[in-house]
């Protein structure tokens, strides 16, 4: 008997612990996919402030819609901002953290700001989730060999006259 009290509070911890691989993954409000796809549509167009707010507007809807943490990431990239795509990033991969594009523009984003062996660990986990042969484990793979452009960038020797 000296047993089951032990067994009790082990069997109470268990279920009040939360498992990722158990969890299901709730389906994405459609209104708020469609806020998605037109978002992406106006990023092709060089309209990054209207895919934003529109990114928000489907974050509104579905708090949960990692593609729009995604999508937001994407377009703090082209803004760079990068330490904003970071954080969309990681917002995306706590919904779901087999995110292989939110993996891929987090790592993007990190190479960015000059932590390549953060972006080599996501790369890492792209290879655990799709091998070789996954466009996004490829365009990583090419940021972290291209490196961060803003280090690359020329800096003027002396400060301009206003």
């Amino acid at each position: 008997m000296r047993i089951s009290p032990l067994v009790l509070v082990l069997g109470v911890t268990a279920s009040t612990m939360s498992v990722a691989g158990l969890a299901q993954r709730q389906p994405v409000d459609p209104a708020s996919a469609a806020l998605v796809e037109q978002a992406e549509e106006l990023m092709e167009q060089g309209k990054l402030v209207e895919a934003d707010d529109t990114l928000e507007a489907a974050l509104v809807i579905d708090p949960k819609n990692e593609d729009a943490f995604t999508a937001m990431a994407k377009v703090a990239i082209e803004q760079r901002l990068y330490g904003q795509a970071i954080s969309y990033g990681r917002k995306a991969l706590i919904i779901d953290p087999t995110d292989r594009e939110a993996l891929a523009v987090q790592g993007e984003a990190l190479v960015q700001i000059g932590a390549t062996d953060r972006a080599r660990q996501n790369l890492a986990k792209l290879a655990e989730l799709c091998g070789n042969d996954c466009t996004e484990r490829t365009k990583l793979a090419a940021a972290i060999r291209r490196g961060p452009v803003l280090a690359a960038a020329e800096t003027p020797d002396a400060p301009q006259p206003n």
